[in-house]
C-alpha cells in the first residue's frame, strides 16, 4: 500500500468543491448506482443507518427510503447544504454534521454504517474505522466502497489533476491495501468486488463487526 503523507485535512477543499461536486462526479454515476444496487437489498425497514461523508447525497437519496432512519452526515457544512437541496427527502432521511473520527452517537447505535469514498482522503482512517466499529451493533455491517489506485495513464492524470485542485490524497490504496486497513480495524470482510471503470476504479467492501 502506497501512502502519501500530507498535513491538514480536506475541509476547505470540500467547502469550495460543494458548488460543483455533483457535476464533477457525474462520470461516476453508474458506479454509485451499482453500489446502491449492492447495498439496497441488504437493508430493511427496521434498520438504523449512519452514513458518513455523504457528500451531496448520491447514496442517501436512493437508499434512505429502505430503512427506518438514515442519518446522512458530512463534516462540510456546504456539502450538507447542497445535499439538503437534492430533492424530495425519503421518509426517515435526515442530514447532520459529523466528524467521522469523533462520532457523537453512543456505542452500538446503528445496524449499518456507510462511508463511501472517504478512507483514502482521511489523514487517519484508522480513527474513523474505530468510530464506525464503536457505533455499530454487534454483527452490524460496514460498507466502505472506495476509489482505489488505477494503472492507466488516464487514471493517473485524473489523480494528478485532483491533487492540483487541492484535494489531499493521504492513502493511495490498491484493493489489497484498502481491505487490509479495514481488517486491521477489527472488522471481518465478507464481500469485496472491483467496480467502476479504468478511469475511476472502485473497490466495494462490506465488513462485519
Amino acid at each position: 500500500m502506497e501512502m502519501v503523507v500530507m498535513k491538514g485535512d480536506n475541509r476547505s477543499f470540500w467547502q469550495r468543491m460543494s458548488l460543483i461536486y455533483a457535476k464533477f462526479m457525474s462520470g461516476a454515476e453508474p458506479t454509485y448506482k451499482a453500489v446502491c444496487e449492492r447495498i439496497g437489498p441488504e437493508l430493511d425497514s427496521g434498520m438504523e443507518v449512519l452514513e458518513l461523508a455523504c457528500g451531496t447525497g448520491q447514496l442517501s437519496y436512493p437508499l434512505a427510503g429502505r430503512v427506518r432512519r438514515w442519518i446522512a452526515s458530512d463534516f462540510s457544512s456546504m456539502m450538507l447544504q447542497k445535499a439538503r437541496g437534492g430533492g424530495p427527502w425519503p421518509e426517515g432521511l435526515c442530514f447532520e454534521p459529523q466528524d467521522a473520527t469523533a462520532i457523537s452517537y453512543p456505542d452500538g447505535s446503528f445496524d449499518a454504517v456507510v462511508m463511501a469514498n472517504a478512507l483514502h482522503i482521511m489523514p487517519y482512517p484508522e480513527k474513523a474505522l474505530a468510530e464506525c466499529r464503536r457505533v455499530l451493533k454487534d454483527d452490524g455491517a460496514l460498507y466502505v466502497p472506495t476509489f482505489v489506485k488505477g494503472v492507466t495513464k488516464s487514471n493517473k492524470l485524473r489523480t494528478r489533476l485532483i491533487r492540483l485542485m487541492g484535494l489531499k490524497v493521504f492513502h493511495n490504496y490498491d484493493s489489497e491495501g484498502l481491505c487490509q486497513t479495514v481488517a486491521d480495524a477489527g472488522f471481518n470482510i465478507t464481500e469485496r468486488e472491483m467496480m467502476g471503470s479504468a478511469l475511476m476504479p472502485l473497490c466495494y467492501v462490506k465488513a462485519v463487526k
